[in-house]
């Protein structure tokens, strides 16, 4: 299910809308597998008729219903999940019934990690560490497919956002606006977005 568009703002462009990885399931996956093997060794084990193999077979199919159940619920939270990148912030959702999320604009990141393990490196999962300027400071978010792509598109949009408001600048801005912008361009200039020389040009603009 895509992160519904009528959730967007008016001027706002979506930049990536991703499920969790395949991996998510991986948990129910491997219940059910170990269920249906207890139900195929309560068959190989125990001569028909014998109570052994009778309540074994009760014990897996218990298993086997619950272990489905358990698959449908991971696949239904995993259909209502989403990471989303849009043109001015990140957004996650999550939620069958009762919804819950974040939400960071995108001038408030103000660091984005990954982690993968050698195994999440070969089926192309991990996590996302991001740190901002909000209340909650840290967010990490798993099971991302392909984090360092995320990375960088996270990234990107951050370029692309400031330089969008840079862009829109008076030459008298306010003067509560001036340390804002003042931060927003060091933050540029610390990830080589300008160099030294368009950050003393800016700053040089904003304080008159």
């Amino acid at each position: 299910m895509p992160y519904p568009k009528k959730l967007l703002n008016s001027y706002e462009t979506l930049a990536l809308d991703l499920h969790p990885h395949w991996w998510y399931f991986s948990e129910p996956v491997a219940a059910l597998v170990g269920s249906i093997a207890v139900g195929v060794a309560s068959i190989v084990a125990f001569d028909s008729g014998t109570n052994g193999r009778k309540y074994l077979g009760y014990v897996a199919l218990a298993l086997i219903v619950l272990s489905v159940l358990w698959t449908v619920g991971r696949y239904l939270k995993w259909m209502t999940t989403n990471f989303v990148i849009t043109s001015d912030r990140l957004i996650f959702r999550s939620g069958v019934f009762a919804k819950h999320g974040i939400e960071i604009p995108l001038e408030r990141v103000n660091n984005v990690n990954f982690n993968q393990s050698v195994f999440e490196r070969v089926i192309g999962a991990g996590d996302l560490l991001i740190e901002s300027g909000g209340e909650d400071g840290k967010q990490r978010f798993t099971d991302i497919r392909h984090p360092e792509k995320v990375q960088n598109l996270i990234h990107q949009q951050m370029e692309s956002n400031e330089q969008r408001k840079f862009g829109g600048l008076t030459n008298t801005p306010s003067a509560p606006d001036v340390a804002s912008q003042l931060e927003k361009l060091e933050g540029l200039l610390q990830r080589g977005s300008i160099s030294q020389e368009e950050f003393d040009a800016q700053k040089q603009r904003l304080l008159g």
